[in-house]
Protein backbone atom coordinates (compact mmCIF):
# COMPACT_ATOMS: atom_id res chain seq x y z
CA UNK A 1 0.00 0.00 0.00
CA UNK A 2 2.29 2.66 -1.50
CA UNK A 3 4.60 3.63 1.30
CA UNK A 4 2.12 3.55 4.37
CA UNK A 5 2.38 0.22 6.03
CA UNK A 6 -1.19 -0.72 7.23
CA UNK A 7 -1.51 -2.02 11.41
CA UNK A 8 -3.57 -2.66 13.79
CA UNK A 9 -4.32 -1.47 17.28
CA UNK A 10 -4.57 -4.19 19.73
CA UNK A 11 -7.68 -1.99 21.10
CA UNK A 12 -10.03 -3.85 19.42
CA UNK A 13 -9.12 -7.02 22.01
CA UNK A 14 -8.83 -4.40 24.62
CA UNK A 15 -10.84 -7.12 27.14
CA UNK A 16 -8.68 -9.82 26.27
CA UNK A 17 -5.06 -10.67 27.64
CA UNK A 18 -2.30 -9.74 25.55
CA UNK A 19 -0.90 -12.63 25.63
CA UNK A 20 -3.97 -14.31 23.59
CA UNK A 21 -5.20 -11.48 21.48
CA UNK A 22 -1.59 -11.77 19.52
CA UNK A 23 -1.90 -14.76 18.02
CA UNK A 24 -5.47 -13.69 16.88
CA UNK A 25 -3.68 -10.37 15.17
CA UNK A 26 -1.55 -12.29 13.17
CA UNK A 27 -3.96 -15.00 12.41
CA UNK A 28 -6.28 -12.38 11.05
CA UNK A 29 -3.41 -11.22 8.55
CA UNK A 30 -1.86 -8.58 10.44
CA UNK A 31 2.39 -7.74 11.72
CA UNK A 32 2.27 -4.02 12.54
CA UNK A 33 0.49 -2.85 15.66
CA UNK A 34 -0.26 -0.02 18.35
CA UNK A 35 -0.58 -1.53 21.56
CA UNK A 36 -3.19 -0.78 24.02
CA UNK A 37 -2.36 0.24 27.67
CA UNK A 38 -5.89 -0.96 29.32
CA UNK A 39 -4.66 -2.88 31.97
CA UNK A 40 -7.08 -5.87 31.55
CA UNK A 41 -5.17 -6.38 27.96
CA UNK A 42 -1.40 -5.47 29.11
CA UNK A 43 -0.55 -4.36 32.88
CA UNK A 44 2.13 -2.10 31.93
CA UNK A 45 3.29 -1.65 35.47
CA UNK A 46 4.52 -5.20 35.53
CA UNK A 47 7.51 -5.36 33.43
CA UNK A 48 8.17 -9.25 33.60
CA UNK A 49 4.60 -9.40 32.09
CA UNK A 50 5.83 -6.72 29.49
CA UNK A 51 8.88 -8.57 28.67
CA UNK A 52 6.74 -11.66 27.98
CA UNK A 53 4.67 -9.73 25.68
CA UNK A 54 7.83 -8.42 24.04
CA UNK A 55 8.77 -11.97 24.00
CA UNK A 56 5.83 -13.34 22.21
CA UNK A 57 5.84 -10.68 19.62
CA UNK A 58 9.12 -11.26 18.33
CA UNK A 59 8.43 -15.05 18.47
CA UNK A 60 4.92 -14.06 16.19
CA UNK A 61 6.99 -11.84 14.19
CA UNK A 62 4.76 -8.72 14.99
CA UNK A 63 6.60 -5.27 15.39
CA UNK A 64 5.32 -2.42 17.45
CA UNK A 65 4.74 0.28 15.80
CA UNK A 66 3.47 2.36 18.90
CA UNK A 67 2.40 2.37 22.32
CA UNK A 68 -0.65 4.20 23.40
CA UNK A 69 -0.45 5.95 26.24
CA UNK A 70 -2.98 5.27 29.67
CA UNK A 71 -6.15 7.73 29.23
CA UNK A 72 -8.33 8.19 32.05
CA UNK A 73 -9.76 10.96 34.55
CA UNK A 74 -7.06 10.81 37.03
CA UNK A 75 -4.33 10.97 34.09
CA UNK A 76 -4.31 14.70 33.71
CA UNK A 77 -0.98 16.50 32.85
CA UNK A 78 -2.98 19.90 32.48
CA UNK A 79 -3.97 19.53 35.74
CA UNK A 80 -3.37 22.73 37.99
CA UNK A 81 -2.75 20.33 41.29
CA UNK A 82 0.57 19.72 40.86
CA UNK A 83 0.53 16.85 42.90
CA UNK A 84 -1.88 15.32 40.52
CA UNK A 85 -0.57 16.78 37.66
CA UNK A 86 3.08 15.09 38.82
CA UNK A 87 1.20 11.28 39.74
CA UNK A 88 0.24 11.83 36.00
CA UNK A 89 3.82 12.75 34.24
CA UNK A 90 4.90 9.49 36.62
CA UNK A 91 2.70 7.21 35.20
CA UNK A 92 2.85 8.17 31.42
CA UNK A 93 6.79 7.53 32.50
CA UNK A 94 5.84 3.66 33.27
CA UNK A 95 4.10 3.45 29.80
CA UNK A 96 7.18 4.68 28.32
CA UNK A 97 9.10 2.25 29.87
CA UNK A 98 6.74 -0.34 28.82
CA UNK A 99 7.22 1.28 25.00
CA UNK A 100 10.72 1.26 25.01
CA UNK A 101 10.55 -2.93 26.23
CA UNK A 102 7.63 -3.50 23.16
CA UNK A 103 10.29 -2.08 21.32
CA UNK A 104 7.63 0.31 20.42
CA UNK A 105 9.11 3.85 17.98
CA UNK A 106 6.38 5.96 19.11
CA UNK A 107 4.18 6.85 22.19
CA UNK A 108 0.93 8.00 21.22
CA UNK A 109 -0.67 10.19 24.19
CA UNK A 110 -3.39 12.41 24.99
CA UNK A 111 -2.14 15.77 26.08
CA UNK A 112 -5.63 16.88 27.72
CA UNK A 113 -8.02 15.43 30.27
CA UNK A 114 -10.87 12.96 29.34
CA UNK A 115 -13.33 15.17 31.33
CA UNK A 116 -16.06 16.65 29.61
CA UNK A 117 -16.43 20.30 29.27
CA UNK A 118 -13.67 22.95 28.78
CA UNK A 119 -12.25 25.55 31.25
CA UNK A 120 -12.73 29.33 31.38
CA UNK A 121 -10.49 31.11 28.99
CA UNK A 122 -7.95 32.19 31.94
CA UNK A 123 -8.13 28.81 33.50
CA UNK A 124 -7.53 27.10 29.84
CA UNK A 125 -4.06 29.21 29.44
CA UNK A 126 -3.48 27.87 32.73
CA UNK A 127 -3.88 24.29 31.64
CA UNK A 128 -1.99 24.93 28.26
CA UNK A 129 1.34 26.13 30.11
CA UNK A 130 0.69 23.36 32.53
CA UNK A 131 0.22 20.37 29.70
CA UNK A 132 3.70 22.20 28.13
CA UNK A 133 5.61 22.04 30.99
CA UNK A 134 4.63 18.22 31.47
CA UNK A 135 5.26 17.21 28.02
CA UNK A 136 8.69 18.77 28.01
CA UNK A 137 9.53 16.36 30.60
CA UNK A 138 8.07 12.96 28.54
CA UNK A 139 9.54 14.05 25.61
CA UNK A 140 12.91 13.92 27.38
CA UNK A 141 11.65 10.99 28.69
CA UNK A 142 10.93 9.21 25.87
CA UNK A 143 14.28 10.39 23.92
CA UNK A 144 16.14 8.93 26.63
CA UNK A 145 14.62 5.50 25.97
CA UNK A 146 14.75 6.20 21.86
CA UNK A 147 10.87 6.96 21.60
CA UNK A 148 9.20 9.27 19.65
CA UNK A 149 6.02 11.40 21.46
CA UNK A 150 3.27 12.07 19.39
CA UNK A 151 -0.05 13.96 20.18
CA UNK A 152 -3.41 12.85 19.33
CA UNK A 153 -5.88 14.88 18.25
CA UNK A 154 -8.90 14.64 21.12
CA UNK A 155 -12.21 14.70 20.83
CA UNK A 156 -13.93 18.30 20.18
CA UNK A 157 -15.79 18.31 23.83
CA UNK A 158 -12.51 18.03 25.06
CA UNK A 159 -9.61 20.32 26.18
CA UNK A 160 -7.11 20.25 23.44
CA UNK A 161 -9.47 19.18 20.57
CA UNK A 162 -8.84 21.58 18.04
CA UNK A 163 -6.13 21.54 15.78
CA UNK A 164 -4.71 24.99 17.19
CA UNK A 165 -4.30 23.53 20.59
CA UNK A 166 -1.65 20.79 19.13
CA UNK A 167 0.05 23.76 17.30
CA UNK A 168 0.23 25.27 20.65
CA UNK A 169 1.46 22.26 22.59
CA UNK A 170 3.93 21.43 19.68
CA UNK A 171 5.46 25.10 19.86
CA UNK A 172 5.94 24.96 23.39
CA UNK A 173 7.95 21.42 23.80
CA UNK A 174 11.75 22.29 23.48
CA UNK A 175 12.90 18.56 22.10
CA UNK A 176 12.95 17.20 19.02
CA UNK A 177 11.71 14.09 19.12
CA UNK A 178 8.13 15.07 18.75
CA UNK A 179 4.94 15.02 16.26
CA UNK A 180 1.66 14.55 15.88
CA UNK A 181 -0.84 10.88 15.64
CA UNK A 182 -4.18 12.52 13.37
CA UNK A 183 -7.31 10.44 14.89
CA UNK A 184 -9.37 10.58 11.41
CA UNK A 185 -12.64 9.64 13.64
CA UNK A 186 -12.09 12.91 15.93
CA UNK A 187 -10.63 15.36 13.48
CA UNK A 188 -14.21 14.79 11.73
CA UNK A 189 -16.44 15.14 14.76
CA UNK A 190 -13.97 18.54 15.32
CA UNK A 191 -14.44 19.42 11.61
CA UNK A 192 -11.02 20.32 11.26
CA UNK A 193 -10.69 17.10 8.77
CA UNK A 194 -10.74 18.97 5.52
CA UNK A 195 -7.44 21.32 6.52
CA UNK A 196 -6.19 18.64 9.14
CA UNK A 197 -3.46 17.46 6.54
CA UNK A 198 -2.45 20.89 5.62
CA UNK A 199 -2.10 22.36 9.36
CA UNK A 200 -0.38 19.12 11.02
CA UNK A 201 1.75 18.26 7.43
CA UNK A 202 5.35 19.21 9.24
CA UNK A 203 4.38 17.40 12.06
CA UNK A 204 2.36 14.19 11.44
CA UNK A 205 3.87 10.97 11.78
CA UNK A 206 1.33 8.44 11.79
CA UNK A 207 -2.69 8.31 11.38
CA UNK A 208 -5.14 6.33 14.16
CA UNK A 209 -7.35 5.46 11.20
CA UNK A 210 -11.36 5.16 11.89
CA UNK A 211 -14.65 6.17 10.47
CA UNK A 212 -17.92 7.65 11.97
CA UNK A 213 -21.30 8.95 10.74
CA UNK A 214 -20.55 12.05 12.50
CA UNK A 215 -22.51 11.63 15.45
CA UNK A 216 -20.29 9.94 17.65
CA UNK A 217 -16.82 8.50 18.23
CA UNK A 218 -18.24 5.44 16.60
CA UNK A 219 -14.17 3.81 15.57
CA UNK A 220 -15.90 2.11 12.26
CA UNK A 221 -13.75 0.78 9.70
CA UNK A 222 -12.71 2.64 6.85
CA UNK A 223 -15.79 2.72 4.68
CA UNK A 224 -18.61 2.17 6.67
CA UNK A 225 -19.30 6.15 8.14
CA UNK A 226 -19.18 9.54 6.57
CA UNK A 227 -15.54 10.33 5.81
CA UNK A 228 -14.42 11.21 2.29
CA UNK A 229 -11.25 8.72 2.62
CA UNK A 230 -10.61 9.72 -1.42
CA UNK A 231 -10.11 13.08 -0.63
CA UNK A 232 -7.94 12.49 2.56
CA UNK A 233 -5.88 10.08 0.54
CA UNK A 234 -5.09 12.69 -1.89
CA UNK A 235 -4.52 15.70 1.29
CA UNK A 236 -2.02 12.96 2.87
CA UNK A 237 -0.14 12.32 -0.74
CA UNK A 238 -0.24 16.01 -1.60
CA UNK A 239 1.55 16.63 1.47
CA UNK A 240 3.95 13.90 1.16
CA UNK A 241 2.91 12.17 4.08
CA UNK A 242 4.76 9.09 4.75
CA UNK A 243 3.76 6.81 7.39
CA UNK A 244 2.51 4.24 9.09
CA UNK A 245 -2.17 3.76 8.64
CA UNK A 246 -3.07 2.03 12.09
CA UNK A 247 -6.60 0.60 12.12
CA UNK A 248 -8.27 1.99 15.19
CA UNK A 249 -11.60 -0.25 15.31
CA UNK A 250 -14.40 -0.71 18.27
CA UNK A 251 -14.07 -3.67 20.24
CA UNK A 252 -17.17 -5.81 19.25
CA UNK A 253 -19.27 -8.65 20.52
CA UNK A 254 -18.60 -10.77 17.50
CA UNK A 255 -15.95 -13.27 17.23
CA UNK A 256 -12.38 -12.30 16.84
CA UNK A 257 -11.82 -13.65 13.19
CA UNK A 258 -14.85 -11.83 12.39
CA UNK A 259 -12.73 -8.58 13.80
CA UNK A 260 -9.92 -9.37 12.05
CA UNK A 261 -12.24 -10.10 9.08
CA UNK A 262 -13.20 -6.22 9.19
CA UNK A 263 -9.86 -4.92 9.39
CA UNK A 264 -8.55 -6.94 6.26
CA UNK A 265 -11.36 -5.22 4.89
CA UNK A 266 -10.69 -2.11 5.54
CA UNK A 267 -7.07 -2.40 4.39
CA UNK A 268 -8.12 -3.23 1.27
CA UNK A 269 -10.70 -0.64 0.76
CA UNK A 270 -7.63 2.20 1.93
CA UNK A 271 -5.24 0.02 -0.67
CA UNK A 272 -7.64 0.61 -3.84
CA UNK A 273 -7.92 3.93 -2.70
CA UNK A 274 -4.32 4.95 -2.98
CA UNK A 275 -3.62 2.69 -5.55
CA UNK A 276 -6.01 4.58 -7.68
CA UNK A 277 -5.14 7.43 -6.96
CA UNK A 278 -1.31 6.83 -7.63
CA UNK A 279 -2.27 5.47 -11.23
CA UNK A 280 -4.29 8.67 -11.95
CA UNK A 281 -3.58 11.66 -9.63
CA UNK A 282 0.29 12.17 -9.34
CA UNK A 283 1.10 13.67 -6.46
CA UNK A 284 2.39 17.75 -6.92
CA UNK A 285 4.10 19.46 -4.43
CA UNK A 286 1.85 21.98 -2.37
Amino acid sequence: MSDWPCGISTGCFYKTDIRHALPLVRDGGFNLIEVCSFPAHLDYHNPALVREAATLMERLGIEANSFHAPFADRIDISSLDHGQREAAVREVFTACEAAHTLKARYLVLHPGPESDGKPRPEERYQRMTAAADSLNQIAHRCRDLGLILLLENMLPHLMFGHTSDILFLLGAVHETNIGTCLDTGHAFLSGDLRTVVHKLSGHLRMLHVNDNLGDRDGHLPPGEGAIDWISLVRQLRQWRFHGPLILELAASHESPERIMEHARNARSYLGEIIAKLELSDPATPP
